[in-house]
């Protein structure tokens, strides 16, 4: 592309906000444009093709560049593009709304469209709320979350999320919020098994019920495997037995499967599939859609609707564009494509050799864990693996590793010190063999970054 039009574009392109940005340097640098993409790759404006590591934002399922989704969409929009979902439905709302009761686990058979995953969880704590005050329980609005976790970033999503630094110089709402101690296992104490760290994790759970008051707690809302946190996996039972307790002191579990949700972890919900709950609510997006078009959903449990439906209310929540009829279109087309080519079943299939190929990266003196269930993976760096302690390398590690990957052709999604990988669910194995060969030489020559930098002595 002509150097002109390209310098035009990063200097129109400066005139965004983006999520995240750092403000001080706003403006002062060139972000990669990105113009086509296709398969597992994205290309930048000099043609250079990379691996597209997080598969976008966790979100691009079933890979870039498929025209089949597009044609849905086109042919929808052309059909009808648009009409009040406050006033009026949509064959395509009303079919997707089916399809997803079909796929949801046990009686979650209502459907609340949203515009995204923080729009689904704002949708599904705002209805706890409701739901207990048309109850007559008052009181019962504390929510119970976990640090580390994330859930969206409205103001309510963003006070039930639970990593420190997307909360600085933000204000929260405090008073009904509680936080536990994250739920992973490489952070255990030393000596503490496995299953200690459960039953510890467990017992601080019930204890905080019993704390604030089992007539006082609404809900819990978790995700199944913390992804923005660092793809934390819970130890075995951990999900079970939370959930176990949820049904003990009647509090409403939130299931978060925004990530997790069609095929990241090999199923369309993994709550049952993986776990063995059936949760009050489940929220979705990304990969509901692939991340061809924002779609988000709240789905709900009959019994919740029952109980509340005695008597007439108005639930007065809703966005103008629920259940959008292009995004609909979408979604539908995105599931045939995941059924149809067997998607899910090669996630399964696949998966294994996915974290094999990744135990290679522990040969590199700085990676402490590598972690992950089905295409989604969380590779941890640390000072040493004796102490595991990540301080001195946090923000150095990390902006190291983006830098050298990008020079070899990969995007991964730095979090603190942590690698993160999503790939889009097709990847190959000749795919996860450069990637990770990539990822490796990556934060190898950051590594060696950092000892010339007197950063880091190995």
């Amino acid at each position: 592309m002509k150097n002109d039009y390209i310098s035009e574009i990063h200097e129109k392109d400066k005139l965004i906000l983006h999520p995240y940005e750092d403000l001080k340097f706003r403006g002062t640098y060139n972000r990669k444009l990105i113009i086509k993409s296709d398969n597992i790759y994205l290309y930048d404006e000099d043609g250079k093709r990379y691996i597209d590591g997080p598969g976008g934002m966790w979100c691009n399922n079933i890979g870039h560049g498929n025209k089949e989704i597009g044609e849905a969409i086109k042919k929808q929009i052309e059909k009808m593009d648009y009409c009040s979902p406050f006033s009026e439905s949509t064959e395509v709302a009303a079919e997707l709304a089916s399809v997803l009761s079909d796929l949801s686990p046990g009686d979650l058979n209502t459907v609340f469209f949203t515009s995204d995953g923080s729009t689904a969880n704002e949708t599904a704590l705002r209805f706890v709320m409701y739901y207990n005050n048309l109850l007559g329980k008052r009181e019962k609005k504390h929510i119970i979350t976990r640090d580390r976790a994330y859930h969206g970033s409205t103001y309510l999503t963003g006070s039930v999320t639970g990593k420190d630094r997307e909360k600085n110089n933000f204000d929260f709402e405090e008073n009904f919020i509680h936080h536990l101690g994250s739920p992973n296992p490489y952070r255990r104490k030393e000596n503490q098994s496995e299953q200690e760290f459960c039953d510890e994790k467990v017992k601080e759970f019930e204890d905080k019920i019993l704390e604030i008051g089992p007539n006082k707690v609404a809900a819990y809302i978790a995700e199944p495997v913390l992804a923005s946190g660092g793809c934390i996996i819970p130890p075995k039972n951990y999900i079970k037995r939370f959930w176990e307790i949820c049904k003990k002191y009647d509090v409403l579990y939130i299931s978060d499967e925004v990530v997790t949700g069609f095929g990241r972890l090999g199923y369309f919900f993994c709550s049952q599939e993986e776990f063995g709950i059936i949760p009050d609510i489940i929220t979705t997006a990304k990969g509901l859609t692939s991340g061809y078009i924002p779609l988000g959903a709240a789905l709900i449990s009959d019994k919740l609707i029952k109980n509340i439906s005695k008597e007439s209310s108005f639930f007065f929540h809703g966005f103008t564009y629920s259940g959008h009829p292009a995004s609909c279109a979408a979604a539908l087309k995105n599931i045939e494509i995941l059924k149809r080519d067997k998607i899910l079943e090669h996630v399964i299939e696949i998966a294994p050799y996915f974290h094999e190929k990744l135990k290679e990266l522990y040969a590199i003196p700085i990676v402490g864990d590598v972690r992950g269930m089905g295409l989604m993976a969380g590779v941890e760096c640390v000072i040493d693996k004796k102490s595991k302690n990540p301080l001195l390398l946090d923000q150095a590690i990390a902006s190291r590793i983006d830098q050298e990957s990008l020079k070899l052709g990969l995007i991964i999604r730095p979090i603190y010190h942590i690698c993160v990988l999503s790939p889009a669910l097709i990847i190959t194995k000749e795919q996860i063999d450069d990637l990770v060969d990539k990822l490796f030489q990556a934060i190898t020559n950051a590594t060696k970054k950092l000892e010339e930098e007197g950063l880091w002595s190995g």
